[in-house]
């Protein structure tokens, strides 16, 4: 994440999910989301010659962007791929049931947010894009163009949480064919003509791009499918750090770490459990937020939180 200086690039709870992780010199990690590598330049800096480092990104800026000194590091990979063929990557590296750490930083990055001209952005003005991966896929103003008024109207609710998604939905659908939607201006004056004249906390648009955002790059299932595949990399003592930035990726964190500390239902208080239904997680401490001071730098470390677990 960007802090005041346009050209630094702060990564959110850094040092909460470096002590999270509990690096071994000698360990093999995973960066599930490198973004702009501020975590891995760190998880870096603890390795010795022995220990190792992946990292993973779907975004190819992230790829041609990537610090010089951290790409030439005989210790360092960067695999372009998506969270969820985690399972896959880790089978072709010959990495299950050896890797002592995996960090996900989950959500849109600063680099993303900054530049007008991935979209993301209800803030600048530019092509109504919002694809992790512009190498595949259909922009948002693609679906837009098609998408029904119910469907786009549940997209709203279920993804942004956006009370308002039934005004929202109507209103781009009725205006889409008077005037074509090709830029985030565009999508930010159709959702802002659909609100009640009220004041609202956060920018008007700001669940609509959420959601569209969710949509369009699948996040939560990718996120799910992370999840899922971090029980078959992690080594018994491996730490799983999760940072994420609103309530439905943390909702999902949250129940999948619970669920994978407690037996599976059928065994719960019974005195045998065969192996493949016990515990697979133990919580470490509860869940960490930005602290005032790393908020005054950052301003969108506001919403972070880090949830920890270690497989047994």
């Amino acid at each position: 994440m960007k802090g005041k200086n346009e050209n630094d690039h702060i990564p959110v709870l850094l040092n909460e999910a470096i002590a999270g992780l509990n690096i071994k010199k000698n360990g093999i990690y995973i960066d599930g989301t490198f973004g702009r590598g501020g975590h891995s330049k760190e998880i870096l800096s603890m390795l010795d010659n022995k220990g190792y480092l992946y990292a993973i990104d779907r975004d190819m800026q992230a790829m041609d962007e990537i610090d010089l000194k951290i790409k030439s590091d005989l210790r360092f990979e960067l695999i372009k791929d998506e969270m969820s063929e985690l399972k896959n990557i880790a089978m072709r590296k010959a990495l299950i049931g050896k890797v002592d750490g995996l960090l996900f930083d989950l959500g849109v990055s600063s680099p993303q947010l900054d530049q007008a001209s991935r979209g993301f952005s209800f803030q600048k003005d530019g092509p109504l894009d919002m694809r992790m991966d512009t190498s595949k896929g259909i922009t948002a103003a693609e679906w837009l163009s098609n998408v029904s008024e119910d469907k786009l109207r549940a997209v709203l609710f279920k993804y942004g949480e956006e009370k308002f998604s039934s005004r929202i939905a109507r209103n781009i659908v009725k205006n889409r064919n008077l005037a074509p939607l090709k830029t985030t201006f565009d999508l930010v004056n159709l959702i802002t003509q659909a609100l009640p004249k009220m004041h609202f906390k956060k920018h008007p648009a700001t669940k609509t791009f959420q959601a569209i955002r969710i949509y369009i790059n699948d996040e939560l299932s990718q996120l799910e499918s992370a999840l899922i595949a971090s029980i078959d990399l992690l080594k018994s003592g491996g730490r799983l750090c999760v940072i994420s930035f609103h309530s439905l990726e943390d909702r999902i964190v949250k129940r999948f770490i619970k669920n994978s500390s407690l037996e599976s239902k059928q065994y719960r208080g019974l005195p045998d459990v065969p192996k493949e239904f016990q515990p697979k997680l133990k919580i470490i401490g509860k869940a960490v937020r930005a602290s005032i001071a790393e908020i005054g730098v950052n301003v969108r470390s506001r919403s972070a939180v880090l949830r920890i677990a270690e497989r047994i």
